[in-house]
């Protein structure tokens, strides 16, 4: 998993507080806490956080 790219989400408040990463490949998305790398991430496919997308900009309307 070295050649994962991660990069802050678009989605992370802007204070460096509470940050997350993500790391998109065409099947699969990586989310993880940028304050606690070393305590892993969270796998979803490309559909489920495509829907998980969609949901918060729902929200945000």
């Amino acid at each position: 998993m070295s050649d994962v790219r991660w990069h802050k989400s678009s989605y992370s408040g802007g204070s460096h507080q509470d940050c997350v990463e993500v790391a998109e490949s065409p099947d699969l998305v990586r989310v993880r806490d940028t304050r606690n790398r070393e305590s892993g991430h969270l796998t979803v496919t490309s559909g489920e956080w495509a829907a998980f997308l969609a949901d918060v900009r729902a929200d945000r309307l």
